[in-house]
């Protein structure tokens, strides 16, 4: 079985090479019909990560998506997915629909009201896309849920290469639907005829791009995933896609899927890991994280004494280790400990969730927090105290992306 599939993927990899060479789908699809006819989604990711490893480039790839598509059209349309109501990809397939559906509406509007010499629609029609652009901003935990939770379950399976080519697609959308957006409230309700030419343009693109992408994931990504995911897995994914939330037109979500016995994965921690939740560090990464924090952190515990404290390269209030130990009310001024009590007492009582202050020091705006430390079921465990320079930052403007590093 594996001999064969090794053929089936030569014949795969010639079939996308020749693609890029130039050769025309119809000509291939001809010359490889045979092939074609018993292909897979999951076979598509694996080839295409494999020629990503041999050198062909992930830009290239991405460049020349739709001509494979053409090719393997046919066949990957006659597959069908079923999966079951509050999975999580029948939420994402649910909202591909509801998308591409604001997506053709967008496109109409755009060309009735550029075309219309009916002033009186104009208002109405304007809201309507106003609304559009928002709910296409509102997408964005789509993306999220598909970045932060399928993207790693498929790369656990192998498969790296189509969700970090769909991630590159994703942010091609992000940047479609922000102009859009801008274009939107920039222009309120203009009818220039610039204004309503660049609307119309822009909503077609969004349109193609959303037909485009949705199309590879509903027909390669997905039928991959569920081929390669398990079930448990899937549960604990469902809790992900919970945690991050969903877009205000999803449609309503069933629960059941969570009824599934939960998914405990299998974990070997090394000697000298501290197992969390979210992972594992040793006592060495712990302190070093929290000494590298650009903040100063000092933890009282529920009895209100001193328990701990960040060694921060630039602490801005002096800590020595002679605080261990001492009531914390024991740290400040007569004249606020009331203050502090009255703190601590409504963090114990549950009844705050945080206390802020700031003061000028030297010049320097000084921004201090207060927050109650829980646990999972509530308890109440003591409050840490944040503190942190936050001169240069209240003077940041506009943006600086990571793209945007210099070293």
């Amino acid at each position: 079985m594996e001999k064969e599939f090794g053929k089936k993927k030569e014949i795969l990899k010639q079939i996308i090479r020749e693609l890029h060479s130039g050769a025309l789908p119809k000509d291939v699809k001809e010359r490889f019909a045979s092939v074609l006819e018993e292909l897979k989604p999951e076979e598509i990711a694996i080839v295409e990560e494999e020629l990503v490893n041999e050198g062909l480039s992930r830009e290239e790839i991405r460049r020349l998506c739709d001509v494979h598509l053409e090719v393997f059209r046919e066949k990957l349309e006659k597959e069908r997915l079923h999966v079951e109501e509050g999975h999580p990809i029948s939420i994402l397939m649910k909202e591909h629909e509801i998308m591409l559906t604001l997506a053709e509406k967008l496109v109409t509007l755009s060309q009735i009201i550029e075309s219309s010499t009916d002033t009186s629609q104009f208002k109405e029609i304007f809201h309507q896309i106003e609304h559009i652009a928002k709910d296409f901003i509102d997408s964005e935990k789509h993306y999220l849920r598909e970045e932060n939770v399928l993207f790693p379950l498929l790369e656990k399976h192998g498969v790296t290469e189509p969700p970090a080519i769909m991630w590159m697609e994703h942010n091609q959308i992000r940047e479609k639907k922000k102009e859009l957006n801008n274009l939107v409230e920039a222009h309120k309700i203009s009818s220039s005829k610039d204004f309503l030419m660049i609307l119309k343009n822009i909503s077609i693109e969004l349109k193609n791009l959303l037909n485009s992408h949705f199309y590879k994931e509903n027909h390669i990504l997905f039928p991959t995933a569920l081929n390669l995911i398990s079930t448990e897995e899937w549960s604990v994914a469902r809790k992900d896609f919970d945690g991050i939330g969903y877009c205000c037109f999803t449609p309503p979500i069933p629960s059941k899927f969570e009824e599934k016995a939960p998914f405990i994965e299998e974990k070997v921690v090394q000697e000298g890991q501290i197992e969390f939740e979210t992972g594992s560090l040793t006592k060495n990464e712990i302190e070093a994280i929290l000494n590298s924090l650009p903040v100063d952190i000092t933890f009282v515990d529920a009895n209100d004494s001193v328990k701990y404290f960040n060694k921060a390269e630039k602490r801005i209030f002096v800590r020595t280790k002679s605080v261990i130990g001492r009531k914390v009310q024991m740290c400040h001024p007569q004249k606020s400990i009331h203050i502090v009590n009255k703190i601590l007492d409504s963090f114990r009582k549950g009844e705050k969730d945080v206390a802020e202050f700031w003061i000028d020091m030297n010049g320097r705006l000084i921004h201090i927090r207060y927050f109650p430390v829980r646990d999972q079921n509530g308890k109440y465990l003591g409050t840490m105290e944040v503190t942190q320079d936050v001169t240069e930052i209240k003077k940041l403007e506009g943006e600086k992306r990571l793209l945007d590093w210099k070293d």
